[in-house]
């Protein structure tokens, strides 16, 4: 159901009558500065969202800003991190729908989402438990282990999103070409246009 949504997306939706008029997904695509400004303004919204996250984290873990509690640089940084944030989710979109399911079909993008979903639970766990206390610790130079655990938490988690997102650039694991079962698997190669190609049939055949 979601590839055949994603099938419609790219190829029809937005589609004019002639045979070869484009979709608006592959007009995006093709489009010759909007998808550069798209991924620019993508990768720029990252930097600012990330650098703003990695100065609060580095705080809850005592080892920036010990002077300063954690509500006034968590307060000042708050208006940068939203913008950060809607704007690298809306640009993130956008790049999705200009071949989604070239991303669909890829192992790092997949990545990229169940790491984005850690993030969110990890932060819903931040807010509702260990905040709460936080009148207690906030002029603390070192916050709590529960309050540190979470930040380098989230540290690793958008570290490890920005290098699955970089991979995504490269076709290693792209659909169609020789690689481990386990991997055809995790992409849903047999259901792409590419079809999957065992890495172990591959090698038995060259190797009788």
């Amino acid at each position: 159901m979601i590839r055949a949504f994603l099938v419609w997306l790219q190829t029809r939706l937005g589609k004019g009558p002639g045979p070869d008029d484009a979709s608006w997904s592959e007009a995006l695509l093709g489009s010759l500065n909007f998808w550069s400004l798209l991924e620019g303004t993508h990768l720029l919204m990252l930097m600012l969202f990330v650098g703003c996250i990695l100065a609060v984290d580095l705080r809850l873990m005592g080892v920036l800003y010990r002077r300063t509690p954690v509500s006034v640089v968590s307060r000042r940084l708050l208006p940068l991190t939203v913008a950060g944030l809607v704007l690298m989710l809306l640009s993130g979109t956008a790049l999705f729908f200009a071949k989604p399911l070239a991303y669909y079909h890829n192992i790092w993008f997949r990545a990229k989402l169940v790491l984005l979903a850690a993030a969110m639970i990890n932060i819903a766990i931040f807010h509702l438990r260990i905040q709460r206390r936080q009148p207690d610790w906030d002029h603390n130079p070192s916050p709590p282990l529960a309050a540190r655990a979470s930040a380098l938490i989230s540290l690793t988690i958008w570290v490890l999103m920005i290098v699955m997102g970089r991979f995504i650039a490269y076709n290693w694991y792209d659909c169609g070409k020789p690689q481990p079962d386990v991997i055809n698997a995790l992409q849903e190669c047999a259901a792409s246009e590419h079809g999957a190609m065992s890495l172990t049939a591959t090698a038995g055949a060259r190797h009788p």
